[in-house]
Parts: structure tokens; sequence; C-alpha cells
């Protein structure tokens, strides 16, 4: 279905496809984006649920979600195939794929959340494309279609008029990055500040949090330290100034750090400000506001930890990166090279 067919249909009609033991954020998230964008002037999103067969379906915290069935559900601007916590193969039903099959055909474009990028592969609809999916499924997903090219860290992938996601909040970026497609970026960071949530991670950030990379802390005196030392970066956060925090002596407090997170606290504390610095420039901040977020005495002392850490300023950082994500309208949204397709 092409964009002029799409326009003629007055509003956006985004077709979820569910199923039972569906992950309810993997729908619901990315669902809410888009009735929350109808708050804007000439923004009209119409958001209807399927299912193969138009039954009730349970979702993963057991509620039940009435439906409508494909068969006869018209067309589309955008159908996206949330995902599940089930192995993929038990997901995988030829009920859904024939679905998925079915509604290709009379869709702008396709999209899967978390595993439903495996139904779309099972259709064939990934063959030659990138794509992604739930970190823990993505090693999965390239061994049973190894004629896709799987991105394992990816948010999101756009592939020609093929998206896909990694799981549950991802579809809420993957929805609004689809609202700046159609509407632009004010409707979007509109939407996403009517959620309260971040506008936006670009597709090519990691799946993972920067508090949630590297070891965990095993005692609760690291715990408190490493999280005072995120929830107020701007603090000097001297080894001595965090001993007494800790009230432990500046000796305990260095072997536990060793022991537990593998860093000094200084090391700690660098790299704690350079991911905070790295994440700030991704969601659009200067590299100013990015240097005060972070903790930084001055923005030649982040310059110096940019160079050191990966190579490049930040200014060049944010550049670069600016331009994986807004190369144009047709290839903003992959993480990579991916020639766009019809």
């Amino acid at each position: 279905m092409n964009d002029a067919l799409s326009e003629s249909l007055g509003s956006r009609r985004i077709a979820f496809l569910v199923f039972d033991g569906v992950k309810m954020l993997d729908f619901v998230g990315p669902a809410e984006v888009f009735v929350e964008s109808n708050q804007q002037p000439a923004v009209d999103y119409e958001v209807v649920i399927l299912s193969p067969g138009g039954a009730d379906v349970s979702t993963s915290i057991g509620t039940t979600v009435s439906t409508r069935p494909v068969a006869g559900s018209g067309q589309f601007d955008t159908v996206i195939i949330s995902g599940s916590e089930f192995d993929p193969i038990r997901l995988v039903t030829a009920e859904l794929v024939e679905a998925a099959t079915d509604l290709a055909a009379r869709t702008r474009r396709m999209a899967s959340v978390c595993t439903g990028a495996f139904v779309l592969a099972a259709a064939g609809l990934l063959d030659g494309r990138a794509a992604t999916t739930h970190w823990k499924f993505t090693s999965d997903l390239q061994r049973l279609y190894p004629a896709l090219t799987v991105d394992p860290d990816a948010i999101f992938v756009r592939d020609g008029h093929l998206y896909s996601s990694a799981g549950v909040a991802a579809g809420i970026d993957l929805a609004l990055a689809l609202v700046e497609e159609d509407h632009g970026p004010e409707v979007a960071r509109a939407a996403a500040q009517g959620l309260l949530v971040y506008m936006q991670r670009g597709g090519g950030q990691s799946q993972f949090s920067s508090s949630l990379l590297g070891p965990i802390p095993r005692t609760g005196a690291v715990r408190r330290v490493a999280d005072h030392i995120r929830d107020n970066p701007r603090l000097p956060h001297t080894v001595a100034e965090l001993a007494r925090f800790a009230a432990l002596s500046t000796r305990q407090l260095t072997r536990l750090f060793q022991s537990e997170l593998g860093s000094s606290p200084a090391e700690f504390v660098a790299s704690t400000r350079f991911e905070l610095a790295r994440d700030a420039l991704h969601t659009g901040y200067t590299v100013g506001e990015a240097s005060r977020r972070a903790g930084y005495s001055s923005c030649e002392v982040m310059r110096r930890a940019f160079v050191a850490r990966i190579g490049t300023s930040p200014r060049s950082y944010q550049q670069r990166f600016a331009s994986q994500s807004t190369m144009s309208q047709n290839e903003r949204f992959s993480t990579h090279t991916v020639v766009p397709r019809s």
C-alpha cells in the first residue's frame, strides 16, 4: 500500500496483531503513543487490536483483551506485530504467519516489537533485510532465519517499509519514531512529554541503559555509593568523601569497589560521568548542557574524557550519531546503512 493510498484513508489506521500470551506492554505502550499523539492538531490515528480469529486474548498479566478478526479488517497505514515471553518456536504459529502475510498486502508499513520479529521472519518478510529483537532472542532469530541480518543491540531498525524493535519499552521508542516520521518531531516530542518518556532514544543506541551495564554491586554499601554517584554526578565525589558517605575507610571502599565492580571508586565516577554525558548527547542536549548534567567541571574536561575513551570529541560524536539518526526521512531509523526499499 503506497503513501497516496494511506493519505486517502483520512485517519491513519494502526493495527496491533496480538495473540494469547502476548506481552501487554508490547502493544499497550506503542498504542498509547499513537493515542497521545491524537491530542495534537491534524493528527488522527485510529488504533485497532487484531487477532487471527477475532477472539478475546489473554495477555501476559492475565487480563483479557477484546480483538477484531484479521479477515475483513480493511486497509491499514501501519501493522505492528507484538511479542511475548514464549519460546519463539512456540510463538510462531501457522495462523499468526498467515495473518501477518495477509496484513502485509494491505498496509503501508509493517513493524514488530520483541519476538514479533519471528513472525515477520517466518512469513518471509524480512528475507534479505536487517532486523532486531529482544537481546535474549537475537541469536535464535539469526540462527532460525539466516536470510536476514540481525542487529543484536539496536533498540529499533528500519529497512525499507519493515521496522523491528527490541523488547517491551523499545516499542514505545519505535512508535515515537513512527509518529515523528508521519507528523514531525514536535508532535512526537509532545507525545513523549505527555507520556513522561524520553524523546527519544535513537535506534542505534544500546538496548541496555548505562546503569544496567557492568557488574552488579553485591553489598549494600557499594550499591548505595554507586547509586549516590549516579544520582548526584555534579558532586566532587573524591574517594575520601565517598568513603565518609559509606561510613567506611578509603581502603575498605577501594577494596570493595575493586572486588565487586572491577574498578576503583574514581574510575567508576569517571565511567558514570562519561555514560551520562553520552546519553545526554543522544537525547539532544548540547555539549555544554551534557557536560553540566554529567558533572564535568568544564566542556574541556569532558572533551578530554571523550577523546581518551572513544578517540573523538563530544561534538564530533554527537554529529556522527545525529547523521546516523537523521540522514534522511527514508533511512533515519537504520542502525547502520541499509538501502531503503519500497
